[in-house]
Parts: structure tokens; sequence; C-alpha cells
């Protein structure tokens, strides 16, 4: 009896484990700046919205301004928008250079001055393997873990806006 308890508790507690590891971002990169980041970019934010987007997409560049539009108002109520450009990399982490000037190109034109993510291999092995279509968008809390699910497709700055407001009345 005391050994099927045992057992029960050890898979209990490596299916909780199992869980947290499952919705925890975790990473290290850089920015198109250079500058090295790591999942601690989301601690000083209450909620973090990376949108994950392709040079290639125009429903990805068409919503940029209404996400930069996001960024500047939300500020105050410890949102963030962060960009990663998913095909300027060749899915190991090298950088195509080509690629990175068109994506410097298109935050330029659209304004969308937030800060992009050049994504890495731990990136494509880890939170973002089950990305199939862009834009796609996460919430990250300040611990780094995913809230909530993966929207897929574009949406106007009021439907954001609702979507931020609801997972930030669930915050409190």
């Amino acid at each position: 009896m005391k050994k099927n308890l045992l057992c029960l508790c050890l898979i209990f507690l490596s299916f909780l484990g199992f869980a947290q590891k499952k919705n925890a971002v975790k990473f290290t990169s850089v920015d198109l700046n250079g500058n090295s980041v790591s999942e601690k970019i989301f601690a000083s934010n209450k909620i973090t919205m990376l949108n994950v987007w392709g040079t290639f997409c125009p429903p990805c560049i068409r919503e940029m301004p209404e996400l930069a539009s996001l960024d500047r108002n939300n500020k105050e109520k410890g949102v963030a928008v962060i960009g990663i450009p998913v095909d300027i990399t060749d899915g190991t982490g090298k950088l195509i250079p080509e690629l990175k000037a068109d994506a410097e190109k298109i935050i330029k034109t659209t304004g969308a001055d937030y800060v992009h993510i050049v994504p890495s291999r731990e990136m494509f092995s880890g939170f973002l393997r089950n990305v199939q279509a862009v834009p796609a968008t996460f919430f990250i809390d300040s611990d780094g873990n995913i809230v909530g699910k993966m929207y897929l497709g574009a949406r106007s700055e009021k439907d954001w806006q609702k979507i931020i407001d609801k997972i930030l009345e669930g915050q409190k």
C-alpha cells in the first residue's frame, strides 16, 4: 500500500514538474540591435505580448503599427509588446543578413519600434516548436510563463486591447 501511494505521489510530482516546464518560456538570444536577451526580459512587465511574425507575411506587417500603438498605450498598465521575426534565421539560429535587413526595413516603415528578438535554436526547440503559421501571439507573465492560449492570425488594435484587458483582469 505504501509503495503504491509513493508511486502515485512520484507520478503526480513528475506530472506537476512537467506541466510547469511546458508553459515556461526560457531562452537566450539577441535583439535586432545585438543586445543579449533572455526570458528575464519579461520580469519587468505584468504581461508581455510576444508576437511571432514573418517578413513574408502581409497580415503580420499590417498589424505592426497597431501593435506599436498597443505597446505605447499599455506601458502604464505593465504591458509590453515584443516581436520575433521568425524567418530571419535558418532554424539553427544562424542569422540570414538579407532577411534581417528586410525585417529592419519593415520595422522602420511600420513604426513597430518595440523590441524584436532574433529567434535562436533554443527558441525553435522550445516554445516556438508548435508555431505552424504566423502571426502567432503568446502572452507571457512576469515569471516567464505562457498565459492562456496561443493566438493565431492578425487582429485589430481594439480586439487585442480586449484580450489584454481580460488577461490583466485575470492577473489580479
